[in-house]
């Protein structure tokens, strides 16, 4: 068994899964597209919001209160993997594949 040392090093050295993702209702097919750093982090930041009332996007709000939770999926749309580049900057990258993705795809029904 490993100890709390080694699982807290374990921790440390994982790497965050990069992207663009979707939180999507299944009820009306729409949609928030939205990018970060740490894709499980920001998913979780927004379930909270939303468990507790306090979104910053009013229309999900409501949605989410009107059809439950069980009806919201959280969906990878790209993953953005790290460079060996030194100074990248992701977020700045993240932006354009949103960008380019909601382009692509042409998703127009969104909060």
């Amino acid at each position: 068994m490993k100890t709390r040392k080694e699982l807290q090093e374990e921790y440390k050295q994982m790497e965050a899964s990069m992207g663009v993702f979707q939180i999507k209702c299944a009820v009306n097919e729409r949609c928030l597209i939205d990018h970060s750093v740490d894709m499980q982090s920001k998913w979780n930041r927004h379930r909270m919001e939303l468990k507790f009332g306090n979104h910053r996007n009013k229309d999900l709000q409501k949605e989410w209160n009107q059809f439950g939770e069980d009806k919201f999926t959280f969906d990878v749309l790209s993953d953005l993997k790290k460079t060996e580049e030194e100074n990248t900057n992701y977020n700045k990258e993240l932006k354009l594949l949103q960008a380019l993705i909601i382009e692509e795809l042409k998703i127009e029904n969104t909060y």
